[in-house]
């Protein structure tokens, strides 16, 4: 699920856990941890993050309809 409501919004500050580029997508999981990737790793890990996430913001709507 893709969602933009409970979580807070990706700063432009934050940076992506695989890359260091800007986030642009976080994703909660079950523990409440959160992981932060930019739009090319968000896209590259959507399946496996809607698997485990318990939630994911994508304010900027890099995800599509991926």
């Amino acid at each position: 699920m893709t969602t933009t409501t409970a979580t807070p919004p990706v700063s432009p500050a934050e940076r992506c856990d695989r890359c260091g580029a800007r986030a642009a997508v976080r994703a909660i999981l079950p523990g409440g941890t959160d992981l932060l990737f930019c739009a090319h790793h968000g896209r590259q890990h959507v399946k496996q993050l809607r698997e485990v996430a318990v939630e994911i913001r994508d304010d900027e709507g890099v995800l599509g309809a991926v």
